[in-house]
């Protein structure tokens, strides 16, 4: 089942267009925080989003931008401004596709299959894990922390993955050896610690300051 998020300050329209897509089986959800709406799109890690120009506290460019920089989802903007110039900025700011107001919802419907099959078609959803204001795109190895990209080695980036798929539980030492290095054999376990300790830094650096957790003679956790 595909999910999409709908970014509409206008109850009324949001209620609408998540009704109809439920009713063609997609699961929907309407934006709640128009301040942080990066967050609540790292929640639901949507394959579609549906996003207005006019916004409270940022216009829709500003969040297309933002979403841009952890994934490449794609993006149907929604806008009662269709002239030429919000044509060509919701294309120059990342956007797919614009989809003027009033509009039919079985129009809706065809855009949004379209642009579904054009892009899953041929590979898989991206799936983002998030936390505290880390964002990790596994569909291509990126990290970022509140709009900051972070370069990641395979070993940080496999750690950060595990961890983040068990946010709120501990990790032993044992089962992220076996991620990174397919054995907890014949691996020195200060070599483990020397890449936790290199990935801990970068986070810090990043604004992230114990991220991570050690829970001595257990392993390492990230809080949920």
């Amino acid at each position: 089942m595909y999910r999409i998020f709908i970014v509409e300050d206008d109850g009324v329209i949001a209620g609408t267009v998540r009704r109809h897509l439920e009713s063609w089986g997609y699961e929907a959800r309407c934006a709640q925080r128009f301040d942080d709406v990066l967050s609540e799109f790292a929640e639901f890690d949507p394959q579609l989003v549906l996003l207005d120009i006019s916004l409270p506290f940022f216009n829709g460019y500003h969040w297309c931008q933002e979403i841009r920089r952890v994934s490449k989802v794609p993006v149907l903007f929604l806008t009662s401004a269709s002239d030429s110039v919000n044509v060509v900025m919701a294309m120059q700011m990342g956007g797919d596709d614009l989809l003027a107001k009033p509009f039919d919802l079985p129009v809706l419907s065809a855009k949004v299959q379209a642009m579904l099959r054009r892009a899953y078609d041929f590979g898989p959803s991206p799936t983002i894990l998030n936390c505290g204001g880390a964002v990790l795109n596994l569909s291509d190895g990126t990290l970022s922390v509140n709009g900051q990209r972070v370069e990641l080695t395979k070993n940080e980036l496999k750690m950060l993955q595990l961890l983040l798929e068990h946010k709120g539980q501990t990790v032993s030492r044992d089962a992220i050896m076996t991620a990174l290095w397919e054995s907890d054999s014949f691996v020195d376990e200060n070599t483990l610690s020397v890449n936790v300790n290199r990935l801990r830094r970068k986070l810090e650096a990043a604004g992230l300051p114990d991220f991570i957790h050690t829970r001595k003679g257990a392993g390492y956790l990230v809080e949920g």
